[in-house]
């Protein structure tokens, strides 16, 4: 997951669907450590997205 959100970080669009998908796929307690990953390596760029996924329970099934 971590590989793929790298590598789509170019294209918010792009980012966001990944994003989506990975939160859809992991495990609650892979979500935390997923979301403390993103934050640091995108916060710069991406932190309204981040915010939208992450303070929000909308990736849950």
């Amino acid at each position: 997951m971590k590989t793929i959100l790298q590598k789509v970080s170019f294209d918010a669009t792009l980012f966001e669907r990944e994003l989506r998908k990975a939160l859809t796929l992991l495990h609650p307690s892979e979500r935390s450590a997923l979301r403390d990953w993103c934050y640091q390596h995108f916060l710069d760029v991406y932190k309204p997205l981040l915010d939208k996924y992450f303070q929000q329970p909308l990736y849950v099934k």
